[in-house]
């Protein structure tokens, strides 16, 4: 905890004078949105340094839910997920806090942060009233929330402000016993000094169902679209508050990507002048999103690994223009620190590495479903089996002779997402959420068919949060129901963290083959080590969809044809000097016959490619460019 400042500490707002007051002093706070959940610890300090040092005098920070109790009544708050370290570092740094608890964040993260187990009541009404989803908030703040109170800047912390629920308003539930709950939840942990506010989209519909009484509206807005009349946006807050700060929660800087989407980009030159003219009014301003790194989750359109988000810090943690833009701005209205901005981390080109294939999924579910099979005479969904995410395998037999292609079918839309169509261990096609709903099978009858459903991460804002992973309705096949399933939940992850495959590397697995392979297979290889841990960029050219390995931590999904991500981004730390770095790609479609993949010294297909103030580049790879 930290410790007491001698002196009143106190932090309020001063509704004559429309501003904040810090030990009763105006202050006007210019912070950037840091998300520790994305962010590998090593480099918390790193990035906070580097957010101090543009001038920020405070981050914003949400804690998604679903990062800290991923098994219901399981609190994790250790390694990647020590918030009360990176609080701490933040206060060492010269820091104050926006905190951001939730419970619900969106953030572009799995479910908005919400944990998937609160869909084992079928008919649960995510953020609302439910006495079901009550219990679980309440259980869970009781949790969360006595961890921050010493963290409370009048506690002589530095958390200023604390956010009840997020852009309620663009909920459908529009629910005021549902935030009058919450409130009396913050108040009870946090006390009654505690600044509480909201944050809504710059709508009359949005600010009416996201305020509440006794909690400060606030709005966001970017430099674009409706919300371009700094003015107007203003205006709308001043109808919710008449009096106080003018806050911006969330100024865009930049915005996120979908597979399959163009790379977004804001310009630089837009956002210095927006800042600019937000500060000359006096108001406070938080840029969302400053630096993060990766993880994978999404929606339908499904989001990218990469975070990157065009941020004024990379998802490398490196400075870019914007950023040297933004700190000019900022030195215009208070003393920003002296001294050089910390450079950006260094990165190397590690070269190829070669794979080569460990086996198809189908014949490797001794290992990677280890208490077998659930039996069930139609399919269960993710959430029936409490896999939450990942990958789980249906498998039946085909009823009858399929001598002529015939035609397997989700009449329903009931696949969630994507499903890998395999008989007899051979690939035959797949089905995809919303886009394809039909795909041809052959075989015999008793063949075995195996369906691989992906979990592809489920949609994180809107009124489709409750999204069910899995086959969620029958598949018809011809003209018969599949019924009699083996399911197989698979804890891919947990195999791979524990070793797998390279620790059973003494068996013999086939030799390698030049032709390429379909379906869902695991590939493996090894970085051998040269002395360094740098910072470096994966490229899978020509492989087709899939997710990567290294060491045993999950990094995240690749799709290069659907784009705009090329590269995974892989921090230094996750690399071991002078042991062999353990790689393990499962492709789901089809790998290309080289079996290579490419360790590059920066990231490809975003925009920071022209921007990044990178030091001195290393040896370059040309040939996959």
């Amino acid at each position: 905890s930290p410790v007491r400042v001698s002196g009143e500490r106190s932090f309020s707002i001063d509704y004559k004078n429309n501003c904040f007051l810090k030990d009763e002093k105006p202050f006007q706070y210019i912070s950037g949105s840091i998300h520790y959940s994305r962010i590998p610890r090593y480099y918390w300090k790193d990035r906070l340094v580097k957010m101090y040092m543009t001038g920020l005098n405070a981050i914003q920070v949400y804690v998604p839910w679903n990062f800290h109790e991923a098994v219901q009544g399981v609190h994790n708050f250790t390694g990647d997920r020590d918030l009360e370290h990176f609080l701490d570092l933040a206060n060492q740094t010269g820091l104050l806090v926006i905190l951001r608890p939730g419970p619900y964040i969106c953030a572009e993260w799995e479910m908005g942060g919400l944990p998937a187990w609160l869909l084992q009541k079928p008919n649960i009404i995510l953020r609302s009233a439910d006495t079901d989803y009550v219990q679980a908030v309440s259980n869970w703040l009781a949790v969360l929330l006595p961890k921050m109170k010493p963290w409370l800047y009048i506690n002589g912390g530095n958390i200023i402000t604390v956010q009840v629920e997020n852009e309620y308003g663009s909920y459908y539930a529009c629910d005021y016993n549902y935030m009058r709950h919450l409130r009396t939840l913050f108040r009870f942990f946090l006390g009654e000094d505690t600044v509480l506010f909201t944050t809504d989209g710059n709508t009359d519909r949005e600010m009416t169902c996201g305020t509440l009484e006794g909690l400060y509206a606030t709005v966001d807005f970017g430099t674009g679209w409706y919300s371009n009349n700094i003015t107007e946006a203003f205006k709308r807050q001043r109808r919710f508050e008449p009096r106080g700060p003018l806050v911006n929660s969330e100024f865009y800087t930049g915005w996120l990507d979908h597979w399959g989407d163009p790379h977004a980009v804001v310009d630089a030159q837009k956002v210095s002048r927006v800042l600019g003219e937000m500060l000359t009014m006096g108001a406070n301003v938080n840029m969302y999103v400053s630096p993060n790194t990766h993880r994978t989750f999404g929606w339908f359109r499904s989001v990218v690994t990469s975070y990157d988000y065009d941020a004024p810090l990379s998802e490398a943690g490196d400075p870019t223009e914007k950023l040297l833009a933004i700190r000019d701005v900022i030195k215009q209205f208070r003393d920003i620190p002296s001294g050089p901005m910390p450079p950006a981390t260094p990165k190397f080109a590690y070269g190829f590495v070669t794979l080569k294939k460990v086996g198809n999924i189908s014949g490797l579910l001794n290992t990677l479903s280890p208490l077998g099979p659930v039996k069930s005479q139609y399919p269960l969904t993710f959430e029936e089996l409490k896999q939450y995410y990942g990958y789980m395998l249906y498998r039946t037999t085909l009823p009858r002779d399929l001598s002529e292609p015939t035609p397997l079918i989700s009449p329903l839309n009931g696949v969630h997402d994507r499903a890998y169509v395999s008989v007899n261990g051979v690939y035959q096609g797949l089905l995809e959420r919303d886009t394809t709903l039909v795909t041809n099978v052959t075989g015999q009858q008793g063949d075995i068919i195996d369906i691989l459903v992906e979990n592809m991460g489920r949609v994180n804002f809107g009124s489709k949060i409750n999204d069910y992973k899995g086959l969620l309705s029958n598949l018809i096949l011809g003209k018969d129901v599949l019924t009699d399933w083996k399911i197989y939940p698979l804890d891919i992850d947990g195999a791979i963290a524990a070793g797998w495959p390279h620790s059973d590397s003494q068996k013999s697995f086939p030799a390698p083959q030049k032709e390429p392979s379909f379906g869902p297979v695991f590939y493996m290889g090894t970085l051998e080590p040269n002395g360094l841990a740098w910072d470096t960029f994966l490229k899978l050219n020509e492989w087709t969809k899939g997710q990567v390995w290294i060491n045993g931590m999950n990094l995240g999904r690749y799709w290069p044809a659907r784009g705009p991500q090329q590269t995974l981004y892989v921090p230094g730390p996750l690399l071991r000097k002078n042991q062999p770095n353990r790689i393990t790609v499962l492709e789901l479609e089809g790998a290309p016959a080289h079996l290579r993949v490419l360790f590059m010294d920066r990231p490809q297909d975003s925009p920071h490619n022209q921007h990044l103030l990178v030091t001195k580049k290393r040896k370059r790879h040309t040939k996959f460019q």
